[in-house]
């Protein structure tokens, strides 16, 4: 749970006009909300197709015809008729907010969550189990149920390379595993809207970026702790994806839901956009284009990029023009959530959609339905990737509440080796929850991911960050502290040091390893937490915030205010054009 000594925060309340719509993107708001309410995605499908039946039926199945009794007319509607202004009845039933019946009542109420009698168990979602969400077995041991698979060869050429070349470089020995459990700092309200992605400098260890559903581009250096740069005008909307150039530390891929991709140059700020899919603006949402999965073949010094059509882009890096026509990878029509290149074998790319599916394809021969393999999976898939150092192993995250985990790519991919049951469903107001691999375990068995349901902590209802043994589906870890209590659905370990990157709200924090030292309580009364408040905490002499934010902050520079928080250092961030810097 960290030190004991807890780090002082300044809450601000948004100041609104008399006109002022509702804000959706204040994630305390939006998660509070999102806790509040029971209904998942598939639950939601089928009360659109219950409500999109139009004709009623009688029993011999032809349609009904009327009756000749004169229609009976709602009061409400009888004095809309009048002119006369109706009455309002205000009703005291309670009703249930997952399957919409009166008499009794579900979902989140704190950390616990109350189940509906007419569905199945919201954390495995299994009907006819007879448990409850709380007393669910696979809740109580995460590993229930998970059996690992035996390895499925097919001695093929390929597995005699894999066995000959890779395998012989991956350690034997499992080496100590840290898991980062305290929190050591935290940039709050970095950005403006909610955090969609994170990704740490390949060559600078203390360096962070991040980015929101604003567009904004954020770096910031998390040890130096004040000093940090905000582009705010790569993108128009949401920042869903970001690579570095391998051949340039100092070269930055981005990719929005405005359409385009841009390079930004870290070191100067200038960006250039290499493609925009919405040449002509808005039409509407049946043409416009958004782009979620990039990755980056260094071998080739190609960009490939896919669209919300379910079309894979090719991008020439040094030539920044398309190459080809676009490449129908997924179901037409349907979002491709996320792409990844295999680290032995980059011209093997991995892509997960909205259909339903995830599917492994040979760049040198693409063609529509050309897909090595195409795993099946219950809901839409938020992601998948190879492992990291061998590119042997595959792991998926889906909205069913499943993390599939595929032991050998070369062998039969009809089933996964494993499925681990974990509550990362729901993604209202929030970024979609994705497990990722430790870049730095050897053995390729970690892997970390948010947690949506809540759990009870002393009183406070906190949603931890789960480390995942993918071998096994044991919880190595759950990682959570008293001072964060939105939901952490961004995560990142860095690729060197024992460290993590978690993306709540608008804030980003920081996790290090507890060390013995940190345990004494000589310590914990010493040590306490570094804390940046970012420009949405920033408050102008006349009240106002000088940037787009609606947040009130307490944050000003008040002399009486600086003696009560010797302990915490504030911060702010100037907007400027395109570049801001503290």
């Amino acid at each position: 749970m960290g030190p004991t000594t807890r780090a002082r925060f300044v809450h601000n309340r948004r100041r609104r006009g008399p006109y002022a719509a509702p804000d959706d993107d204040d994630e305390e708001e939006d998660q509070q909300e999102a806790s509040s309410s029971s209904s998942s995605s598939d639950e939601g499908e089928e009360d659109a197709e219950e409500e999109g039946s139009g004709e009623v039926d009688d029993d011999d199945g032809e349609a009904a015809e009327p009756s000749g009794k004169e229609e009976e007319v709602s009061p409400v509607a009888a004095a809309a008729r009048s002119g006369r202004k109706a009455s309002i009845t205000i009703s005291l039933k309670k009703v249930c907010k997952v399957c919409k019946s009166t008499g009794h009542e579900a979902g989140f109420k704190g950390a616990v969550y109350i189940d509906c009698p007419r569905k199945p168990c919201f954390l495995c979602k299994m009907p006819g189990s007879g448990h409850t969400t709380l007393t669910c077995p696979h809740r109580v041991a995460m590993e229930h149920g998970v059996i690992p698979a035996s390895r499925r060869n097919t001695n093929t050429s390929l597995d005699y390379v894999f066995q000959s070349q890779v395998k012989g470089k991956i350690p034997m020995v499992k080496p100590q595993f840290l898991i980062p459990n305290q929190l050591e700092c935290g940039n709050i309200k970095f950005h403006q809207r909610r955090v969609t992605c994170l990704e740490f400098h390949p060559t600078k260890n203390n360096v962070l970026l991040s980015g929101d559903k604003k567009g904004l581009l954020g770096v910031w250096d998390y040890v130096k702790l004040h000093e940090k740069i905000t582009y705010d005008s790569v993108h128009s909307c949401i920042l869903n994806s970001m690579k570095f150039d391998t051949t340039n530390d100092g070269l930055l891929y981005t990719a929005s839901s405005d359409g385009t991709i841009s390079s930004t140059d870290l070191d100067t700020g200038i960006g250039s956009s290499l493609l925009n899919l919405n040449p002509n603006g808005w039409n509407g949402p049946s043409t416009w284009r958004m782009i979620y999965g990039m990755d980056f073949n260094s071998d080739k010094g190609l960009l490939l990029v896919a669209d919300s059509f379910g079309f894979l882009h090719l991008l020439d890096r040094r030539l920044k023009a398309r190459i080809g026509d676009p490449i129908l990878i997924h179901k037409k029509g349907s979002k491709v959530t996320s792409l990844h290149c295999n680290p032995a074998q980059p011209e093997v790319l991995l892509s997960s959609g909205n259909d339903h599916y995830a599917r492994i394809w040979d760049t040198r021969k693409l063609e529509p339905n050309s897909a090595f393999a195409s795993l099946a999976h219950g809901r839409v898939v938020n992601s998948g990737y190879f492992s990291p150092q061998s590119g042997n192993k595959i792991l998926t995250t889906c909205q069913d509440n499943r993390i599939r985990v595929w032991d050998y790519i070369f062998g039969n991919l009809e089933s996964p080796s494993r499925e681990i049951v974990h509550s990362h469903d729901f993604n209202r107001h929030l970024t979609p929850f994705k497990a990722e691999w430790d870049p730095k375990d050897h053995t390729e068995t970690v892997a970390v991911i948010g947690r949506y349901i809540s759990e009870n902590y002393n009183g406070i209802a906190l949603h931890p960050i789960d480390f995942i043994d993918t071998s096994t589906g044991k919880l190595l870890a759950e990682v959570m502290d008293p001072d964060i209590t939105t939901i952490s659905p961004v995560n990142k370990l860095h690729p060197r040091d024992d460290i993590l990157a978690s993306g709540s709200s608008r804030s980003i924090f920081i996790w290090k390893p507890k060390t013995e030292s940190d345990a004494t309580e000589e310590r914990n009364r010493e040590k306490a937490k570094e804390f940046v408040y970012g420009s949405g905490s920033r408050k102008k002499s006349n009240g106002k915030h000088e940037n787009s934010s609606d947040d009130d902050s307490d944050g000003s520079c008040d002399g009486k205010k600086k003696k009560k928080a010797k302990k915490t250092r504030f911060t702010h961030t100037i907007k400027g054009k395109g570049k801001s810097k503290v």
